[in-house]
């Protein structure tokens, strides 16, 4: 497998120094490294998805933007996040010789919105997507969290990808249980890589009797399917009402912590790493974890 980390930095420079009506088509060609891999979940407008992914805002200058972007350059954020990558391809092909991969994966990395609440407050100033085979995006706000930790958000997502190349997801019948384990194994994936202090803040903010209720509730929706019905479970009550969706009673990110400890359980029981557990059916980890399915 190839990965290629994309000079997004320059191209995000030049974008920020034209006249506000090219940047929509300066954006969608820096995104267009994406759009061959992206087009297996459809035709998707690159350009609307960054807005409504916390990206930069392309409709009115901010000059912020220039300081930040001087600010992850200066950092090597870009080096961080292919060294970091690198290690995580190394790992997994070692644990698990001949694992399918796409053959090329493209990682894009785009500066986040400073005034989006999700990236920049309950995030800590990153994250990304990267279940869709050969595509990784990350968006990121320079903070000192997200600058430390950004290149381990792309292996997290790498081990999303590689899971994906291996296992099915459907958006009509993916289930609450696929989606935890996936973010759960991803990162304890990145505590083997590089230690706990490396995890994302969301899957470690969670502790005793809180996410005892949370693996409780999980446990009893771990058979809901569906995209649709999934982000209350996943990311929260907050995040599902503001995609105009029914809370379940579950606080922000709640399925990284659960998934989280899910997967603990899992390779306690089992004596397997994250790494090699990367294309393992969701419910041969959930019933090593004692969780029933209905599946």
């Amino acid at each position: 497998m190839k990965i290629v980390v994309h000079d997004t930095a320059s191209a995000m420079f030049d974008l920020l120094h034209r006249p506000l009506e090219e940047r929509p088509d300066a954006l969608r060609e820096l995104l267009s490294q994406l759009q061959s891999a992206m087009s297996a979940v459809g035709d998707l407008d690159m350009v609307q998805m960054h807005r409504m992914g916390s990206g930069f805002r392309i409709d009115r200058e901010d000059p912020r933007y220039l300081t930040a972007l001087s600010q992850m350059r200066d950092a090597e954020v870009w080096n961080q996040i292919e060294n970091c990558l690198t290690a995580a391809w190394e790992r997994l092909s070692g644990e698990v010789p001949g694992i399918r991969t796409a053959e090329t994966v493209h990682v894009v990395l785009v500066l986040g919105d400073p005034d989006d609440d999700l990236l920049r407050v309950r995030n800590a100033g990153y994250f990304g997507m990267g279940g869709i085979p050969g595509a990784i995006q990350l968006t990121m706000w320079p903070t000192e969290t997200s600058l430390a930790k950004i290149g381990y958000a792309a292996a997290h997502e790498l081990h999303h990808n590689v899971r994906y190349a291996n296992v099915v997801w459907n958006p009509l019948t993916v289930t609450v249980g696929e989606q935890v384990v996936a973010e759960g194994l991803a990162e304890a994936f990145v505590r083997e890589l590089a230690g706990e202090q490396a995890m994302g803040p969301w899957a470690t903010a969670l502790s005793g009797a809180e996410l005892d209720d949370v693996h409780e509730k999980l446990s009893a929706g771990i058979d809901v399917a569906g995209m649709q019905n999934l982000p209350a479970y996943v990311y929260g009550d907050a995040t599902a009402r503001s995609m105009g969706q029914q809370p379940v009673g579950l606080p922000d990110f709640a399925g990284y912590a659960g998934g989280l400890r899910i997967v603990d359980a899992h390779l306690a029981a089992s004596g397997l790493t994250a790494a090699r557990s990367t294309a393992l059916p969701a419910r041969d980890i959930l019933t090593n974890a004692g969780v029933p399915t209905g599946a």
